[in-house]
């Protein structure tokens, strides 16, 4: 069954390592095969990952769209080792990334640690209010 995607105007999405960006239009397609989608909310850049659990998020998501985790592993358990020193009461969400990298679940991965993400700001606005 394909996906089918609709773009607003303007709007990037990766398909595979391509980035595709859409024109001036709304656009729909059906993407018909396996390959690592994003869309643009979903892409983090180097510059965007601004937070230990952005950091994370943009580990496992160049390992979701090199799908090959192993080149990242060593960023990722890095991150994921500081941010567990500094917050261990995150490791229920790093758990639940961790178990969906080992079962090859890229894409779930990356939902778990937008979670991971929504945590880390109710930490740091916690944090503010103290």
């Amino acid at each position: 069954m394909a996906l089918k995607v609709e773009l607003k105007p303007r709007e990037r999405i990766i398909i595979g390592q391509v980035v595709i960006r859409n024109d001036e239009q709304r656009t729909r397609f059906f993407i018909e095969g396996d390959a690592p989608i994003l869309r643009e909310k979903d892409i983090l850049t180097a510059a965007t990952a601004d937070s230990p659990a952005k950091k994370i998020y943009f580990a496992i998501q160049l390992m979701y769209l090199v799908q090959d985790p192993t080149h990242q592993h060593e960023i990722f358990f890095g991150l994921v080792r500081d941010f567990l020193a500094a917050a261990p009461s995150a490791l229920p969400y790093v758990h639940e990334i961790n178990n969906r990298i080992l079962s090859g679940e890229l894409y779930k991965a990356l939902k778990a640690a937008k979670k991971l993400i929504a945590y880390e700001a109710e930490l740091i606005e916690h944090a503010k209010r103290v």
